[in-house]
């Protein structure tokens, strides 16, 4: 009997654990190198819409995952100068309408469920403190240098799978070295106790405020013990860490009392302390690998947070590379081509939707009440809803590669 091939996975994050934990489920044995010497995953909160779930629910992560989400009734779109509804959009109904839930819950706690999984499989290792330098195919497969601080190592394996995020060091070694670019915005986040809010702020709603060159979202999460506060400003600040400090003082300064109404300044005022990051973005790739070695998540396909798709696609990345390298009669790199192949266009379309979503969100001016009208009479929250089926409902596939 052939022995199990190994699957090694630059990157510990949401899509890296979770490819790990869908490709042993497939009967692979995967190796996972990731450079932090210490896993925790920071972080704002994150929005789980049916097309995500249903692949974690798959997993067997439901009971490990439900103590620690909120299911949002709807997403509450108000406008920003009088804090108005413009439309409810009911994700309660996504069970219903999809066939698995919509949760919102915090990054990190995602991450910490993922990890002990993938900590307890027996064909899961996570290795910290272990910098991916370099790969090399040969007939064999794939060899994988790393950096760790007792020194250089090598990992073999049948395929390597970079998933370590936006500034990818595996993309570099694909060829890819152009550096990602600038979308001229800051994302704040802050966590509050529910006690520190007025009830309005701790209903299980995802509430958006859309308003000239800025939103603000906010939602309860671990089970509603506390809020997750996201505000998105333009702005030419060009970080490139993902936790600069910086306090409500500055923030309020993007979110003047002309343009916002005073609910929605006042909960921007209540964090003591609130954490920056700038967004960047990436054009789609003509190309994610070469032979045994392909990309996932962030480090292919990076997400504007306007569609609140990022992690989601991540995850389906892992669904559907489990497919193809459990199924695939061609060999390892014909079944990453075509993971890929059934990637690329849909991510692409993911971005293309996100990035548009920027612009609708942070209209000013008559344009804005267009769109407030259009959102509130013509279009209205059920077929604001149906606009997203598309992403919504998607599964990975069942069919066997190359069918």
């Amino acid at each position: 009997m052939a022995p199990t091939p190994t699957i090694i996975i630059a990157g510990a994050g949401i899509g890296g654990l979770t490819a790990a934990l869908a490709l042993a489920q497939a009967g692979l044995r995967v190796r996972v190198l990731e450079q932090t010497a210490r896993l925790e995953e920071a972080g704002a909160g994150i929005q789980l819409s049916s097309n995500a779930t249903r692949i974690l629910i798959g997993l067997g992560l439901k009971d490990r995952l439900l103590p620690r989400v909120v299911a949002p009734e709807c997403i509450r779109v108000r406008r920003a100068a009088d804090g108005r509804d413009i439309a409810r959009i009911p994700v309660g109904h996504s069970q219903r309408y999809y066939g698995a839930p919509y949760w919102v819950i915090h990054r990190g706690d995602l991450h910490a469920v993922l990890l002990a999984a993938a900590t307890d499989h027996p064909d899961i290792t996570v290795e910290t403190d272990t910098r991916v330098q370099a790969f090399g195919a040969h007939p064999k497969g794939v060899t994988v240098g790393y950096l760790r601080k007792t020194g250089t190592g090598d990992a073999t394996g049948a395929a390597f799978v970079g998933a370590d995020g936006l500034w990818s060091m595996a993309r570099a070694c694909l060829g890819e070295k152009s550096p990602p670019r600038p979308a001229n915005r800051t994302a704040w986040r802050a966590l509050l106790p529910a006690d520190d809010v007025t009830p309005e702020f701790r209903e299980p709603i995802v509430t958006l405020w859309v308003g000239p060159q800025a939103h603000l979202v906010h939602y309860p999460i671990r089970a509603g013990a506390a809020i997750n506060i996201v505000a998105i400003t333009t702005d030419a600040w060009r970080g490139t860490g993902w936790s600069t400090r910086s306090d409500c003082a500055e923030l309020l300064t993007r979110f003047s009392d002309r343009n916002w109404a005073h609910p929605a300044r006042k909960l921007l005022a209540t964090p003591g302390q609130w954490l920056k990051w700038a967004l960047y973005d990436r054009p789609p790739m003509d190309r994610w690998g070469r032979g045994p070695a392909t990309l996932l998540g962030d480090a292919a396909h990076p997400m504007l947070p306007f569609l609140a798709q990022g992690a989601a696609m991540a995850i389906e990345d892992a669904a559907v590379l489990a497919h193809a390298l459990s199924r695939a009669p061609g060999g390892t790199a014909s079944a990453l081509r075509y993971y890929e192949s059934q990637r690329r266009s849909r991510t692409a379309q993911v971005q293309a939707a996100a990035r548009a979503n920027d612009r609708i969100y942070h209209l000013g001016g008559p344009a804005a009440a267009i769109r407030d009208l259009a959102m509130r009479t013509v279009l209205g929250g059920d077929v604001l809803l149906s606009r997203y089926d598309w992403i919504y409902r998607w599964r990975p596939p069942a069919e066997p590669v190359g069918s």
